[in-house]
């Protein structure tokens, strides 16, 4: 009984995302040129928050690897001008851990905490 329980278990392959990282204000104009012709996704994430971790987990779990966009990740702590300057470039505030879709320049949607994982990525692709 107490094998079934807390026995072995099967090794979870880990799903890794085709995450870019997003480290440098330059790297901004960047994804709004690439907005023109793909969708862009930014996650901010807190390296220090448990509920931002969560969060950030789901997100890696349910993520379609085969949406056509692409996916970059901001440690904002680490990179908090460029946290910053994405709040002003797209006029969102700031909120972590969040998720920014960006199409043709703009922010077509965005969300944060557990908001995050109710998105349906899909529709703005």
């Amino acid at each position: 009984m107490f094998k079934k329980l807390f026995g072995p278990s099967e090794p979870k392959e880990e799903k890794i995302l085709p995450w870019i990282a997003l480290n440098s204000i330059k790297q901004l104009s960047a994804v709004e040129e690439r907005s023109k012709t793909k969708t862009q996704l930014i996650f901010k994430h807190s390296t220090r928050c448990g509920i931002s971790r969560m969060v950030m987990n789901q997100f890696v779990a349910a993520y379609d690897l085969d949406l056509n966009a692409d996916l970059y990740y901001l440690d904002l702590l680490s990179y908090r001008d460029v946290s910053n300057e994405v709040g002003y470039k797209f006029q969102v505030m700031h909120e972590s851990p969040q998720l920014l879709v960006i199409k043709n320049g703009v922010v077509v949607a965005h969300a944060s905490h557990g908001a995050i994982n109710a998105m349906d990525l899909v529709k703005y692709i």
